[in-house]
């Protein structure tokens, strides 16, 4: 028996010294835990010191003091293409700063971007993609989508079916109409001796004539265009600094959700519209809009939808992406671009004058101008130029490295973004004489230096000094409607009308007191702050020229 006790309790203390044994390994192990757990943050913290410090010795200079957490935020304005163009003037035309945790660089001079954009163009051809820009691109633009087979085969969709040579010439007949019905209604309102609104009739005609080449029909989506154009170029601090991702600190998260959800709503409905109008044979004049055509691009892309051979799926989300692709990129752009011409004319008299004699002697006194009149008007092209290079229609031209390159003797390391300062490029003293004035006349015969034969500046991408549509495979797909487009509409208007401008209490400038706000308003566009409102006054021989 004492045996028996005796052997029970050598088991026991066999067993306690086997618990503590546990316990102590147990208590061992959430020790070193709790140590990683504390460190890591240390160590992560580390980690991005070096990294950065890694980067800092590879990239260009740096743009000035830079914060903990926040980066060169704080020396941000509103509008970024001015804060990077003062930047330049202090630090040189390739400089870089840091968002947040996101290192960026940005070139202001000619000679750089041709280097970054055309020499490095592999290495740069991805965009820079936002909160805002997923979730309002559905992840599936032509303009954001990342560089490859989905690309490739939606930018040569796009350039075949809407935006080549040839299909644009085919819906010259609707950009006629569309501008036909503007003129017509500043006719109407300046007998009733009315004000326009010009900025929001200019942007109801670009909408609809992307709207009838997209979908047969005109569409109502300047407010939703508006602010996508708006939202896609503001400061997300989410977007940048990573202890804040999750957090939607200034109230971004609601407007791209209401922008989401109008649009969507919107092209839901476009969409449906068609499916049921192609589904019916013999559609009747309830069903068929008048606007139908049997072959736009939204009927190409339901095709492509139905075509399971391909080797790329397209799907609905696809459709909407490509609809606010275009919605946003035509609309806004080409109604700025006619705008800021507008508006130097207004402010350089002389220069109107001269483009109405041009006008006029080319297609005379007795029929509106049409596009195919503005190939053989030089100085209405260099009109056109110089307002591009002026006022650009996206002032930052934007990119995401993909892969370490080489450039000024600095390594930009992948996942680095790229800005392209246009809006700076076309200010520049040593590429421009008396860069600030707007002056025509320097694209009539200019030499375009840089190693190049004496000749005239293009649009094209080639030419660095000026870049309104960007340059190499992610140029915009939209340079051939606007270079039809803004010239003509622009011509149209100061061939049939003057305007007396209103201030913004309504009051018509006259006199000492005729100066225009040419202030701009933030985004990723660049339009006037202000819209431009005026009473339009017909010219005397409108009778003839317009017929109403």
């Amino acid at each position: 028996m004492c045996d028996m006790h005796i052997g029970s309790f050598g088991l026991k203390r066999k067993v306690n010294e086997r618990e503590k044994e546990r316990k102590v390994k147990e208590m061992d192990s959430n020790g070193v835990l709790m140590c990683l757990l504390l460190s890591a943050p240390i160590i992560y913290f580390l980690y991005r010191q070096w990294k950065r410090e890694r980067e800092g010795q590879l990239l260009p200079p740096s743009a000035g003091l830079e914060l903990p957490v926040i980066g060169h935020m704080h020396l941000m304005g509103p509008l970024l293409h001015h804060t990077f163009h003062s930047f330049s003037l202090k630090h040189g035309p390739l400089f870089s700063v840091r968002f947040g945790s996101v290192p960026c660089v940005v070139a202001s001079s000619p000679h750089i971007a041709k280097q970054l954009l055309q020499t490095n163009e592999l290495a740069f051809n991805c965009r820079i993609e936002t909160t805002a820009v997923k979730r309002l691109t559905y992840e599936a633009s032509l303009a954001f989508a990342p560089y490859g087979e989905y690309w490739r085969f939606i930018k040569k969709l796009s350039m075949n079916q809407l935006l080549g040579s040839r299909s644009i010439q085919g819906f010259q007949h609707l950009r006629a109409k569309e501008t036909r019905d503007f003129l017509g209604l500043l006719t109407r309102q300046a007998r009733a001796h009315q004000p326009v609104n010009v900025t929001e009739e200019l942007l109801k005609l670009t909408n609809n004539v992307i709207s009838r080449m997209m979908l047969g029909e005109a569409e109502e989506a300047r407010e939703v265009v508006r602010g996508v154009t708006q939202i896609f170029g503001e400061f997300n601090v989410s977007d940048f600094i990573w202890i804040f991702k999750k957090l939607d600190l200034q109230g971004f998260g609601k407007r791209i959700e209401d922008l989401f959800l109008k649009f969507d709503t919107l092209v839901e409905r476009v969409i449906s519209k068609r499916e049921e109008m192609r589904r019916n044979p013999n559609p009747t004049p309830q069903t068929l809009n008048k606007d139908y055509q049997v072959r736009d691009f939204l009927d190409i892309l339901l095709d492509c939808v139905q075509d399971h051979t391909s080797d790329v799926k397209i799907n609905r989300v696809h459709i909407k992406a490509l609809i606010m692709d275009f919605l946003t990129a035509g609309t806004d752009t080409t109604a700025i671009s006619t705008e800021w011409a507008l508006v130097e004319l207004m402010k350089n008299p002389l220069l109107l004058e001269k483009a109405r004699e041009e006008i006029d002697k080319v297609v005379g006194k007795k029929k509106v101008v049409e596009e195919c009149d503005c190939q053989n008007m030089p100085f209405l092209q260099a009109i056109v130029k110089e307002t591009f290079r002026l006022h650009p229609p996206v002032p930052l031209v934007s990119r995401r490295c993909v892969a370490d390159c080489s450039v000024e003797n600095y390594v930009i390391p992948e996942n680095t973004l790229l800005f392209v300062n246009v809006w700076s490029m076309g200010r520049n003293p040593n590429y421009w004489d008396n860069p600030l004035e707007f002056r025509p006349e320097r694209f009539l015969n200019i030499n375009i230096g840089e190693g190049d034969s004496t000749g005239l500046i293009d649009v094209r991408g080639q030419h660095f000094q000026l870049l309104p549509f960007g340059s190499g495979r992610r140029m915009c797909p939209g340079i051939n409607l606007a270079m039809q487009l803004v010239p003509a509409l622009l011509a149209a208007i100061i061939q049939c009308f003057d305007f007396h401008v209103l201030d913004s209490n309504g009051e018509v400038l006259k006199g000492n007191n005729l100066v225009i706000d040419v202030t701009e308003r933030p985004g990723l566009t660049a339009p006037r702050a202000q819209d431009l409102r005026c009473i339009p006054i017909e010219r005397s021989n409108n009778n003839q020229i317009l017929g109403f």
